[in-house]
């Protein structure tokens, strides 16, 4: 019984510091949270600071991944939008999908001619605004420019610049668009073109991601360090993992270029 007594007595001491460190440096309750106390909404607190410290945990052995981060969006809608930082990444890889599908074929068709832009004196439009487009057959498609025939040698320069290998000529207000055959060079051509989309999509994924980081650092001073150190982590592994996913349409789209 003794022993017994001896070895519970550390307990209390054991007990105040960890509560201390729990309760250090916890950030605020959000607006709206069900359960505020003074020092801020313990369980919305105690779910963050397990995220930090599964986020933090080093893997043991080799090739083994960090833990993810999960921030409820809720939580932190005061500080950032997590939501709307997902739809801008998604949008990013939408717009890539819509390029290699629009762009990137390996027959081209007269969908794919529909929304070159063409750059006239009164501003930018889609081809398909500006001429009507058919297939004569499948070596050949044909824009008419009668309707706009001031800008058939924009048009005829726009798809002569789309990257899509294609070498027009003009016939007064027609535009004769001549369809290469399906070499391995072509093939090789168009997905080095994919690639290149692939790069530029990341770019532009970069600056949602340095976007979001920026609004998060403005509350350096209002919240606590744990949170803005949570909500960086939340948005690069957002970001990386909407880059897996181009890295996925990348070689998806190599693959059936190359044959």
């Amino acid at each position: 019984m003794a022993l017994a007594l001896r070895c519970l007595r550390p307990l209390p001491s054991l007990l105040h510091r960890s509560s201390f460190a729990l309760a250090r440096g916890l950030p605020q309750a959000p607006r709206g949270c069900p359960a505020p106390l003074l020092e801020g909404c313990r369980q919305c607190a105690q779910q963050m600071l397990l995220s930090r410290q599964l986020a933090t945990k080093k893997a043991k052995g080799k090739g083994q991944s960090q833990a993810k981060v999960n921030i409820s969006a809720a939580l932190v809608e005061d500080i950032i939008n997590l939501e709307e930082t997902s739809e801008d990444m998604q949008a990013v890889i939408e717009a890539l999908k819509e390029d290699f599908s629009r762009n990137l074929n390996v027959r081209t068709s007269p969908g794919a001619l529909d929304h070159i832009t063409v750059v006239t004196k009164d501003g930018k439009f889609p081809l398909n605004q500006l001429g009507q487009i058919s297939q004569k057959s499948p070596q050949l498609m044909i824009v008419n420019m009668t309707s706009f025939p001031e800008s058939t040698a924009a048009a005829a320069k726009a798809i002569r610049d789309s990257g899509m290998n294609l070498n027009p000529e003009v016939d007064g207000t027609v535009i004769r668009v001549p369809v290469p055959k399906v070499t391995r060079e072509h093939r090789e051509s168009l997905a080095k073109l994919a690639k290149q989309s692939t790069n530029k999509s990341k770019e532009a994924l970069r600056k949602v991601r340095s976007k979001s980081i920026t609004q998060v650092k403005k509350f350096k001073n209002k919240v606590s360090e744990d949170t803005i150190w949570l909500l960086e982590k939340q948005i690069q592994q957002m970001a990386d993992e909407a880059a897996t996913e181009m890295d996925k349409l990348l070689a998806a789209k190599t693959k059936e270029l190359l044959g």
